[in-house]
């Protein structure tokens, strides 16, 4: 048996010492955080939301969860063993922890959720992230067994994942559907209101299992869509925290001295998918000829304000298992060579879809099609909408008749492994609607490398195999490769221990406020 101990983590209460002739009573610490989206839904297992998700660890926890670096740490698990063949996980979970409801935290809770998302009939989002779960024994309070219908060398990656968090058993009795709207988790923090578009603010929680936090009175997430409306609110000090602001306000913000800028390297690839089902792109030649044709250094400057840099392989660094390989280099005349010589000497024209309809990404698709231009390829380019999104491009049943041709979008693989990099975007049984392989790209050899890669604990072998596999994806060529970002969020000097992390998420367990 492998058997693992985790650290415990635990935090010092500090004790203050003192003589007061009269009593002090201190300022509230009232923390708010600007985002860019609304939450779609506040269940961690309905929704593919990464913001949805990172509001959630204010209210709930998982058995793992990621530090502020993406590195999986435990949390309500203390330890746990593997049987030999990885089929089977026991885990020791942390005693005496109770939900915001007064409920116990312990095995049958676990198995509860997992049981829940399990079943098919509730529909919920992320049933294939959980779907090689056989079955969850609660083997006694403390103790519970995790049986796999397959080895799944990502799996506690997995359970770190903010969609595997522990929801009280009494409230999803209680709520059932509606649970989305009635958070209870053994988090810091307890569920205040949720008021869809506008914001979600919860509180401290004072059962919390970890002495001395939070350290916050209340934490507020606000919704701003508005690029610039957000770089505003941080100014003003209605917000602590903004994220993301606008890469062309840095230098601006830069100036306030109540202010600090933060930017860190993502792990958020930003890419077009060809549709290599369909002519031209099922040459690879042509596939190749669109990589030469994009400037990713110039593409960076223009659309990211340099809050970028080209991609260095299919999988960002900063990804376990990530194959770090030189970008795609700038060569329109090599671009021009390729497509004569697959039979587009004058070029042709295809249409260019963008995921999101954000101004950056206005930005991106309007100079790709300008380089593309220099290339011949004439595109026409249409930011959807996220229902239009949904419709055109996710829910599409028939690869035949999927009208994608180009489509710029971007993916952070938030389990911080490489399964989650290439499986979901680049496998044969990703295509939509299961997951988003929008390129159509099947090849075999990936296929058996992603497969096998799963069903070995051997860390050598799983960085071979996935090795090979991001060596044949780039040399086939279904994505133009672009760019990586760096994170960009402002936030008051006051503030400390709030983090944004490589895939978008937040981490803000030391979250605290100077008075």
């Amino acid at each position: 048996m492998r058997t693992f101990r985790a650290k415990q983590w635990v935090g010092a209460v500090a004790l203050a010492f003192g003589v007061f002739t009269a009593p002090l009573a201190m300022a509230a610490k009232d923390v708010t955080v600007a985002v860019q989206i609304a939450l779609d839904s506040l269940d961690p297992y309905n929704t593919n939301s990464t913001l949805a998700q990172a509001v959630g660890k204010a209210y709930y926890e998982g058995l793992f969860g990621f530090d502020k670096d993406l590195k999986a740490q435990p949390v309500l698990a203390q330890s746990y063993t593997v049987s030999p063949d990885g089929l089977v996980y026991t885990f020791t979970l942390r005693q005496g922890v109770k939900f915001q409801d007064g409920t116990a935290f312990n095995a049958e809770a676990v198995k509860v959720n997992f049981d829940r998302v399990l079943d098919k009939s509730n529909g919920l989002a992320r049933y294939n992230q959980f779907n090689r779960i056989k079955s969850v024994e609660a083997v006694n309070p403390s103790t519970v067994k995790i049986t796999l219908n397959q080895p799944f060398s990502a799996f506690i990656n997995a359970l770190a994942h903010p969609s595997a968090m522990m929801i009280s058993p009494a409230a999803l009795k209680k709520w059932g559907k509606d649970i989305a709207f009635h958070p209870v988790g053994t988090g810091p923090f307890e569920f205040v209101e949720w008021k869809p578009a506008e914001y979600v603010k919860v509180r401290k929680f004072a059962g919390y299992w970890r002495q001395g936090f939070p350290k916050i009175d209340t934490l507020t997430f606000r919704t701003v869509t508005d690029n610039n409306t957000r770089a505003t609110v941080i100014q003003t000090g209605e917000a602590q925290l903004a994220y993301p602001v606008p890469y062309e306000q840095a230098a601006l913000l830069k100036a306030n001295p109540k202010l600090d800028v933060v930017s860190t390297p993502s792990i958020t690839a930003r890419y077009v998918s060809m549709n290599v089902l369909q002519k031209p792109f099922n040459d690879v030649r042509v596939r190749e000829a669109v990589n030469y044709a994009i400037n990713k250094d110039a593409l960076a400057k223009v659309a990211f304000a340099g809050y970028a840099f080209p991609s260095q392989g299919v999988v960002p660094q900063g990804v376990a298992f990530a194959d770090k390989m030189s970008p795609w280099p700038y060569d329109p005349a090599k671009a021009r060579a390729l497509l004569k010589e697959a039979g587009y000497p004058d070029g042709f024209s295809t249409a260019l879809w963008s995921g999101y309809n954000d101004g950056t990404s206005a930005k991106v698709v309007q100079f790709l099609q300008q380089q593309l231009a220099q290339v011949g390829i004439k595109t026409s380019i249409e930011l959807l909408e996220s229902g239009q999104r949904v419709q055109r491009v996710q829910q599409v049943k028939d690869a035949k008749t999927a009208a994608v041709r180009m489509y710029y979008g971007g993916w952070s693989a938030s389990t911080g492994e490489a399964d989650w990099a290439l499986r979901p975007l680049l496998t044969t049984d990703a295509w939509p609607p299961v997951f988003y392989n929008t390129a159509y790209y099947s090849n075999a050899d990936v296929d058996k490398d992603v497969s096998d890669a799963l069903l070995t604990t051997d860390a050598a072998k799983r960085q071979q195999l996935y090795a090979d596999a991001q060596q044949r994806i780039w040399k086939d060529a279904p994505w133009i490769f672009l760019t990586t970002d760096r994170t960009l969020a402002v936030e008051s000097k006051k503030l400390s221990g709030f983090y944004v992390m490589p895939d978008g998420s937040f981490n803000f367990s030391d979250v605290d406020l100077a008075q």
